[in-house]
């Protein structure tokens, strides 16, 4: 419906310089992508209370910081999006550890596709989105490659997570989530001052960070696997 309606891209941003223009087909098509990508992360994303709702307000804070830059000057998604941020911190006060109230299916579908259209209709703010899910997003593709070679269904629910190995590795359920939101805050400001190519180099930089902690993580996964095995 999003990309029916007329809302998409008309042109991408090349970091090398110049642009890209797509194709209404293209465009729509990259709308599909990028919803279903960031709806399946929300998704999947929810399995430690407050985690979902605090990483896509920041994520809507971030949108209507840029929104309210002169460059980009937007005002009507930057009510969007402060509406949209103002909603999640509200429901995050019942949903944080211990929980009161859960988002549900429904619900992390819900902020992941609202998200996902307020970094459409705020003049494309797609790596702005990209830097703040960036972790959960990279995340959500380790497993299912994980998964995949281990052939086992994507959608079979396990504890490969990056949020859940944070536990295993000794965490409190607090201290995951706020490692998590500290990550997401720190890339996503840096959006309200780098350029597109440097936000390009800046998801590099995040990419490298995930694939450390997914390092260390397993490590000490064997680890603890070893010392159980020989006790």
């Amino acid at each position: 419906m999003v990309a029916f309606v007329g809302i998409g891209p008309h042109e991408i941003t090349n970091p090398l310089g110049g642009t890209f223009v797509l194709t209404s087909i293209t465009s729509g098509a990259l709308v599909f992508l990028w919803l279903f990508g960031l709806m399946f992360t929300t998704k999947f994303l929810d399995g430690l209370d407050g985690l979902v709702s605090g990483m896509v307000s920041i994520g809507a804070f971030m949108i209507f910081f840029l929104s309210r830059q002169e460059q980009w000057f937007q005002p009507e998604v930057a009510t969007l999006a402060i509406m949209f941020a103002g909603a999640c911190l509200g429901f995050l006060l019942w949903n944080w550890h211990p929980a009161k109230i859960f988002l549900g299916e429904g619900g992390s579908l819900f902020t992941g596709f609202m998200l996902g259209v307020l970094g459409i209709i705020s003049g494309g703010k797609i790596m702005t989105t990209l830097l703040v899910m960036g972790i959960p997003l990279l995340d959500v593709i380790r497993v299912i490659l994980t998964r995949w070679i281990k052939k086992k269904p994507i959608y079979v629910g396990d504890s490969e997570h990056l949020h859940f190995k944070l536990l295993h590795s000794g965490m409190t359920q607090k201290q995951a989530v706020l490692l998590l939101y500290a990550i997401s805050f720190s890339f996503g400001v840096t959006t309200l001052f780098l350029q597109s190519s440097q936000k390009v180099i800046a998801f590099a930089f995040l990419f490298v960070l995930m694939l450390l902690m997914a390092i260390w993580l397993q490590s000490d996964d064997k680890k603890k696997h070893l010392w159980k095995k020989h006790t």
